[in-house]
Protein backbone atom coordinates (compact mmCIF):
# COMPACT_ATOMS: atom_id res chain seq x y z
CA UNK A 1 0.00 0.00 0.00
CA UNK A 2 3.17 2.11 0.86
CA UNK A 3 4.49 2.02 -2.28
CA UNK A 4 1.31 2.44 -3.94
CA UNK A 5 1.03 6.29 -2.10
CA UNK A 6 4.26 6.70 -3.17
CA UNK A 7 3.86 6.14 -6.65
CA UNK A 8 0.54 7.83 -6.66
CA UNK A 9 2.36 11.00 -5.46
CA UNK A 10 4.46 11.10 -8.32
CA UNK A 11 2.08 13.26 -10.23
CA UNK A 12 0.90 16.84 -10.10
CA UNK A 13 -0.50 19.15 -12.59
CA UNK A 14 -2.76 21.55 -13.61
CA UNK A 15 -3.35 21.93 -17.35
CA UNK A 16 -2.88 24.98 -19.40
CA UNK A 17 -6.90 24.80 -21.19
CA UNK A 18 -7.81 21.38 -19.74
CA UNK A 19 -7.12 22.36 -16.10
CA UNK A 20 -8.57 25.58 -16.24
CA UNK A 21 -11.50 25.62 -13.64
CA UNK A 22 -15.24 26.45 -15.20
CA UNK A 23 -16.90 28.17 -12.69
CA UNK A 24 -20.62 29.67 -13.11
CA UNK A 25 -20.40 33.56 -12.77
CA UNK A 26 -22.52 33.83 -10.32
CA UNK A 27 -20.42 31.46 -8.08
CA UNK A 28 -17.37 33.33 -8.74
CA UNK A 29 -18.78 36.69 -7.74
CA UNK A 30 -20.20 34.94 -4.52
CA UNK A 31 -16.94 33.69 -4.12
CA UNK A 32 -14.92 36.72 -4.59
CA UNK A 33 -17.43 38.80 -1.98
CA UNK A 34 -17.97 36.29 1.17
CA UNK A 35 -13.99 34.93 1.31
CA UNK A 36 -11.01 37.40 1.11
CA UNK A 37 -8.60 36.23 -1.54
CA UNK A 38 -5.78 35.87 1.31
CA UNK A 39 -7.13 32.80 2.40
CA UNK A 40 -4.96 29.08 2.16
CA UNK A 41 -6.56 27.39 -0.96
CA UNK A 42 -6.41 23.99 -2.36
CA UNK A 43 -7.20 22.28 -5.54
CA UNK A 44 -8.67 19.02 -6.25
CA UNK A 45 -7.87 18.20 -9.87
CA UNK A 46 -8.77 14.98 -11.87
CA UNK A 47 -7.32 13.29 -14.75
CA UNK A 48 -8.41 10.58 -16.61
CA UNK A 49 -5.74 8.77 -18.53
CA UNK A 50 -6.54 6.51 -21.91
CA UNK A 51 -5.76 2.96 -20.87
CA UNK A 52 -2.24 1.95 -21.37
CA UNK A 53 -1.17 5.50 -20.90
CA UNK A 54 -0.75 5.75 -17.49
CA UNK A 55 3.37 5.13 -17.06
CA UNK A 56 3.84 8.23 -20.49
CA UNK A 57 1.18 9.78 -17.77
CA UNK A 58 3.45 10.02 -15.01
CA UNK A 59 6.72 10.23 -16.68
CA UNK A 60 5.16 13.84 -17.54
CA UNK A 61 3.91 14.64 -14.46
CA UNK A 62 7.12 13.95 -12.58
CA UNK A 63 8.38 16.77 -14.29
CA UNK A 64 5.45 19.02 -13.69
CA UNK A 65 5.87 18.17 -9.86
CA UNK A 66 9.34 19.11 -9.68
CA UNK A 67 8.79 22.45 -10.75
CA UNK A 68 5.75 23.33 -9.27
CA UNK A 69 7.55 22.31 -5.54
CA UNK A 70 9.79 24.81 -6.42
CA UNK A 71 6.63 27.58 -6.34
CA UNK A 72 6.74 29.99 -3.43
CA UNK A 73 2.99 29.93 -3.11
CA UNK A 74 3.04 26.50 -3.11
CA UNK A 75 2.32 24.04 -0.09
CA UNK A 76 1.91 20.85 -1.04
CA UNK A 77 1.53 19.36 -4.49
CA UNK A 78 1.07 15.37 -4.61
CA UNK A 79 -0.60 13.28 -7.13
CA UNK A 80 -1.97 9.87 -6.45
CA UNK A 81 -3.56 7.18 -8.68
CA UNK A 82 -6.84 5.35 -8.28
CA UNK A 83 -6.18 2.08 -6.67
CA UNK A 84 -9.20 0.58 -8.42
CA UNK A 85 -9.51 2.33 -11.64
CA UNK A 86 -5.58 3.09 -12.19
CA UNK A 87 -5.93 5.35 -15.64
CA UNK A 88 -7.54 8.08 -12.90
CA UNK A 89 -5.32 10.32 -11.41
CA UNK A 90 -6.26 13.12 -9.11
CA UNK A 91 -3.76 16.46 -8.00
CA UNK A 92 -4.09 17.58 -4.50
CA UNK A 93 -2.38 21.01 -4.46
CA UNK A 94 -2.08 23.68 -1.16
CA UNK A 95 -0.98 27.23 -2.01
CA UNK A 96 -0.86 30.35 0.40
CA UNK A 97 -3.77 32.15 -1.19
CA UNK A 98 -5.39 32.55 -4.79
CA UNK A 99 -2.44 34.94 -5.98
CA UNK A 100 -0.52 31.90 -5.27
CA UNK A 101 -2.41 29.97 -7.62
CA UNK A 102 -2.76 32.84 -10.41
CA UNK A 103 1.64 32.59 -10.47
CA UNK A 104 0.83 28.92 -11.10
CA UNK A 105 -1.41 29.10 -13.57
CA UNK A 106 0.15 31.53 -15.50
CA UNK A 107 3.66 29.39 -15.46
CA UNK A 108 5.00 28.09 -18.78
CA UNK A 109 5.78 24.51 -17.84
CA UNK A 110 1.89 24.90 -16.42
CA UNK A 111 0.70 25.62 -20.07
CA UNK A 112 3.14 22.98 -21.47
CA UNK A 113 2.04 20.12 -19.17
CA UNK A 114 -1.73 20.47 -20.72
CA UNK A 115 -0.40 20.18 -24.18
CA UNK A 116 1.96 17.44 -23.27
CA UNK A 117 -1.10 15.52 -21.93
CA UNK A 118 -3.52 16.06 -23.98
CA UNK A 119 -3.32 13.11 -26.37
CA UNK A 120 -3.14 11.08 -23.10
CA UNK A 121 -6.69 11.85 -21.62
CA UNK A 122 -9.85 10.14 -22.45
CA UNK A 123 -12.23 13.08 -20.96
CA UNK A 124 -12.18 16.45 -20.28
CA UNK A 125 -10.23 17.03 -16.83
CA UNK A 126 -12.46 18.35 -13.41
CA UNK A 127 -10.50 21.06 -11.40
CA UNK A 128 -12.14 22.52 -8.33
CA UNK A 129 -10.45 24.85 -6.05
CA UNK A 130 -11.77 25.22 -2.84
CA UNK A 131 -10.92 27.67 0.65
CA UNK A 132 -9.54 26.44 3.51
CA UNK A 133 -11.97 26.35 5.89
CA UNK A 134 -11.67 27.46 9.59
CA UNK A 135 -8.32 29.96 8.89
CA UNK A 136 -8.69 33.84 9.39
Amino acid sequence: MKTTLLSLLILSIFLSSGFRPKTPQAAVNQQNTAQPANLPKMILAKVFIKPGSEADFISIAKTMISNVSKEEGCTGYMLYQDPYKKTDFIFVESYKNQAAIDAHFATPYFKEFGTKIGNLTSKPNEIKIIDVAGVK
